[in-house]
């Protein structure tokens, strides 16, 4: 077996702004794998929160390629290696190189029959003029996504809803508010057809939810990182966000849908920016979510050959096995 890890570098066509942290470039890391026959990629971006950088990530991937190149498997490198965004290259790489080394589709390896998805196209936060403008921009889009923070959330969102009366709406916080002003502004969004917050609370305060009945649905997302803290900390939810950076690969993704599954929770597949090599096997995950955040693609100034194709209302076709799985 050989492994190669490159850098992959592609602006955004426009910064994206979210609580606490702007996004201006993906900095990105690819694996491939190779058996001299066939290969298998795949792609990590890290988690920004957790200080997880393209040189930390390549970091772990070259600590890992001895073990990997003399037969280490999957399942092995998972208990190897911790959660995050290098995981999470090197375990899609497997993932694409066994499909291709059984001649069978990601589908056939999984069960499961793929469907069309229909992404969210998300609103970074602005100006209310620049909100309202840019989803006018996305009108093409059913699903809207719009970040927000602790300053004028409930503006914010009154702006998209003026400017997209039809559009379904969801809103993530991004840890950035208190539990009072959940309280405060949950109503606010209920009353403008918001079907979904998204981390309101920063990580780590989860219990504060216990005795709060939301009029929203909450959704973990930072709170949520691996199947363990699932266990730990998905009963203060109703909606738990897969991130396939933040669990580290498809493998513990997997296990985490089987565990919501369980639990009724509903599932939203999401992304820390990324081409289609990163969005593909979060299509995957999507087959099983109420909410899909897939739109990274979208940001870049331009995508990977053979990326996801997005139709109008942000439908995603299934991938091309040109491009993984």
């Amino acid at each position: 077996m050989k492994m190669e890890i490159e850098r992959v570098n592609i602006p955004l066509h426009t910064p994206f702004v979210i609580t606490g942290y702007t996004f201006t470039e993906l900095q990105a890391v690819w694996v491939t794998l190779s058996d001299g026959r066939v290969f298998g990629r795949g792609e990590g971006v890290g988690i920004y929160y957790l200080s997880e950088s393209q040189d930390s990530m390549v970091a772990e991937l070259e600590a890992i390629k001895p073990q990997v190149e003399q037969g280490a498997s999957r399942q092995e490198i998972n208990e190897l290696m911790p959660r995050g965004g290098a995981r999470n290259a090197l375990d899609c790489a497997f993932w694409d190189l066994e499909c291709k080394q059984s001649g069978q589709s990601i589908w056939d390896l999984i069960g499961i029959t793929p469907n069309p998805v229909f992404t969210v196209a998300t609103i970074g936060i602005g100006t209310l003029e620049q909100m309202a403008n840019r989803a006018l921009e996305l009108k093409d889009f059913h699903n809207i996504k719009i970040k927000v923070s602790d300053e004028s959330p409930v503006e914010a969102v009154a702006a998209v809803r003026e400017a997209r009366p039809d559009a379904a709406l969801v809103v993530d916080a991004n840890q950035g508010w208190t539990l009072s002003e959940l309280e405060d502004f949950a109503p606010k969004m209920e009353s403008l057809g918001v079907m979904m917050i998204e981390q309101p609370l920063a990580r780590g305060l989860d219990n504060q939810l216990a005795n709060f009945q939301s009029p929203v649905p909450l959704g973990a997302d930072e709170s949520v990182l691996d199947l363990a803290e699932y266990h730990l900390n998905s009963s203060n939810y109703q909606v738990v966000n897969i991130k396939l950076d933040k669990c580290g690969g498809l493998t513990e993704a997997l296990q985490i849908v089987a565990a919501a599954q369980q639990d009724g929770k509903t599932i939203m597949v999401g992304n820390m920016t990324g081409t289609s090599l990163s969005m593909t096997p979060a299509f995957v995950i999507g087959q099983t979510c109420g909410f899909v955040d897939i739109d990274g693609p979208l940001l870049l100034g331009k995508d990977i050959d053979n990326g996801l194709e997005y139709l109008e209302g942000g439908q995603v076709m299934p991938p091309s096995s040109l491009l993984w799985g």
